[in-house]
């Protein structure tokens, strides 16, 4: 159908939005540099995963079309390679705009091959020195067995010739740029003390002093590549035997992942066509996959600048500080304050601390009996994990179901296995073939013979890090149905079952999606004055897609908030020209990352509102244990929808998806600029200073409070 749009296109379109940011001059410099990193490693991951799976599918089922735009998997991977090749020079025209910026801060990325004596006589040196003893050197031809070549590494090739063979005879060497060497090196300044900011990068100087490591050949030219490797590893059912250490089976998966089939090869600058020619095919890469530009392959190299450039305020986007909710009274334990009412958090605005001091308090209360949590991401220096250690040496009946599946925190959550194991928590893994993807916390406890519950659920991770980075809510609460609901969905992931039904969580993977065609489908009952608003990362679902484009075609207005992949395209022409005209989507790319969910169905006092942890995505709706959670609180409920709103009416970040497939800025029409994202901390700090003077109005003369905030300016 027409409002249908291909699920790794739109996601490429996404990318592209992402690249906006970095080509958008009124970003801070520095800023700019940083989405030029996001773009490449979003893009690295949809190489691993997206194509890697279209290409086994390709291998395995050649003629199988997906089920939207009806491609199929060589339909697809040709129209990928298409649009990455038109995004990646607009990337290195990027990176080229912001380094000739940076220069005017002294930081300047030489060219290897316009360096002046002095500066050539340095690398040289450093090269002989400190590069060489350290490098080992491959062969790749027919003749050899290829050298493994390890996932998204660097490494320079040369083709060379031996001497004394026959004129046009050459073979290619292969030298790793990446490990165990520095990743940029810097010219010390011209005074002698210290380093300048000039630089290049190891495997330019690998590449340009090549011809030191091969004595007995003739290094005829030389270019910088990488591959990136598949690594969309499957979990099959037999992995949940009673008698398979399932944890031991993933640490082996990650292993193996890493050895997976090359989907890509990048080279940098302007390679010999022998070698664009000849090692794709000794790697079984086709020719739409090889990929050249100009900017460096990977950016890791950019946090070294950081440092060095710190000292330039303007070159970054003003520091900003989640802040305390005026929601939550400091001094007084958090567990009577949810008892009281519920609480909802909305990070990067609001700390993350909050929460955290919830599961220390409920660590130490003498009146809670169990905490159960499930755990997707967290930190790498996690408070949480920190506080479940303690709450089970303090004797609590801790759960934690970690999910090994997370895909590329595997090692991560493997680790903290270990050490929750240790610490006396009972840890259980996620469902045969279903990830547990839910963000859902229970803290029981008893008052005698009174048993009560206090249920966090969350749209994103238990991550300290992310959630600064990130737009999630949290909420917080004291409701026994929500409690007894939890109890339910914990129960049944202790026994390796899903949820039937519920009273007032709606749970994947069998009553989520269920629920909302329910509430969409009231609201097509009411016509024209049915409303549907729904914040998400990516809508893909095609039950879903199709059930809002009946809503719309009906009148009931449509309003999306999709970040990521948009499969449903608004407004387009079709049959009867009515399918999608009712949908409005826009996305939201700017200092932060939306990542919350919302789903608001009805108008006025018959508004339901929801948040969640899933998208309108197949694999959430259906294959993932995914929970939504009712916002009961009126005042709440009405925050939520605020919340949705004002991104609605974001003028400086926001893109509107049309008609045609593409992207476009909002128009302010006149409008005052609204940065949602920077309105929002705005909000939050202005909160917490009035929540700071109320306290201090009621307060005694002779117990003053410090108040310090920090203004946005």
């Amino acid at each position: 159908m027409s409002y249908y749009d291909n699920r790794e296109l739109s996601w490429l379109k996404f990318n592209a939005r992402v690249l906006e940011e970095a080509q958008d001059t009124t970003t801070p410099l520095f800023e700019r540099l940083r989405f030029v990193r996001i773009f490449c490693s979003n893009l690295d991951e949809f190489f691993m995963i997206r194509v890697g799976s279209l290409r086994d599918k390709l291998l395995c089922e050649p003629k199988d079309r997906e089920n939207k735009t009806n491609m199929t998997p060589k339909e697809q991977l040709n129209a990928i390679a298409r649009q990455v090749k038109k995004l990646l020079p607009l990337k290195d025209a990027a990176y080229a705009d912001i380094m000739g910026g940076l220069t005017a801060f002294g930081v300047e990325h030489l060219d290897e091959n316009r360096l002046s004596a002095e500066q050539d006589a340095f690398f040289k040196a450093f090269f002989a020195r400190e590069i060489r003893p350290l490098l080992f050197t491959g062969i790749m031809d027919k003749k050899h067995p290829i050298p493994f070549l390890k996932n998204c590494e660097i490494y320079v090739a040369c083709k060379i010739h031996r001497k004394g063979d026959a004129q046009g005879k050459y073979t290619f060497g292969i030298l790793p740029a990446s490990e165990n060497l520095p990743r940029i090196v810097f010219l010390p300044n011209t005074e002698g003390m210290g380093f300048s900011g000039k630089f290049l990068l190891i495997e330019e100087i690998i590449r340009r002093y090549a011809k030191q490591i091969w004595d007995n050949f003739e290094v005829l030219s030389s270019a910088i590549f990488r591959v990136t490797r598949n690594a969309d590893i499957e979990i099959n059912e037999g992995l949940f035997d009673h008698d398979v250490d399932f944890r031991s089976v993933m640490e082996k998966l990650v292993k193996k992942r890493k050895k997976l089939h090359p989907v890509r090869i990048e080279f940098q600058g302007s390679p010999d066509s022998d070698m664009t020619d000849e090692i794709p095919k000794l790697l079984d890469i086709g020719e739409n996959f090889v990929f050249k530009q100009s900017a460096p392959l990977s950016p890791e190299f950019m946090s070294v600048l950081e440092k060095r450039l710190e000292r330039y305020p303007e070159l970054f986007f003003r520091p900003l500080t989640p802040q305390r909710s005026p929601q939550i009274l400091p001094g007084k334990p958090l567990i009577e304050q949810i008892r009281q009412r519920d609480i909802l958090l909305s990070y990067p605005y609001e700390s993350i601390g909050q929460f955290i001091g919830l599961l220390e308090e409920a660590a130490v209360n003498p009146s809670v009996t169990s905490i159960k949590i499930t755990l997707y991401r967290v930190a790498r220096d996690s408070k949480i994990i920190g506080a479940l250690k303690t709450a089970a040496e303090n004797g609590k009946h801790v759960l934690a179901l970690v999910e090994l599946r997370a895909r590329f925190d595997e090692e991560n959550n493997i680790g903290w296995s270990k050490q929750l194991e240790d610490a006396g928590v009972n840890v259980i893994y996620g469902l045969e073939e279903l990830k547990v993807h839910s963000k859902l916390l229970l803290i029981t406890l008893r008052d005698g013979n009174e048993v009560s519950y206090i249920t966090q659920v969350g749209t994103g991770n238990y991550n300290e890090r992310t959630s600064a980075l990130y737009t999630d809510m949290t909420l917080m609460t004291a409701n026994r149905d929500i409690g007894s609901d939890a109890s339910v969905v914990f129960n049944a992931l202790m026994t390796g079952s899903t949820v039937e039904s519920t009273n007032r969580l709606l749970v994947a993977p069998k009553g989520l999606k269920s629920g909302i065609v329910r509430l969409i489908d009231n609201e097509i009952s009411y016509g024209r004055d049915g409303y549907i608003g729904i914040k998400i990362n990516s809508l893909t679902d095609r039950d879903l897609i199709e059930k809002l484009a009946e809503a719309a075609r009906v009148g009931v207005r449509v309003e999306l908030i999709v970040r990521g992949i948009c499969c449903l395209i608004p407004g387009s022409d079709n049959a009867d020209n009515t399918m999608t005209e009712n949908i409005r989507v826009i996305s939201v790319v700017g200092r932060f990352l939306e990542h919350s969910r919302i789903y608001i169905f009805g108008r006025e006092n018959r508004k339901q509102v929801y948040i969640s942890s899933a998208d309108f995505m197949t694999r959430n709706t259906e294959k993932r244990v995914e929970v939504a959670a009712p916002i009961l609180d009126s005042s709440l409920a009405e925050r939520v929808c605020g919340i949705f709103n004002t991104i609605l009416r974001d003028n400086v970040k926001a893109r509107e998806l049309c008609a045609d497939g593409k992207y476009r800025r909002v128009s302010s029409d006149g409008n005052p600029p609204l940065n949602s994202q920077i309105w929002f901390y705005e909000q939050a700090y202005k909160a917490n200073e009035n929540s700071y003077a109320a306290i201090a109005e009621s307060k005694p003369s002779n117990s003053p409070v410090k108040v310090k905030i920090r203004r946005i300016r």
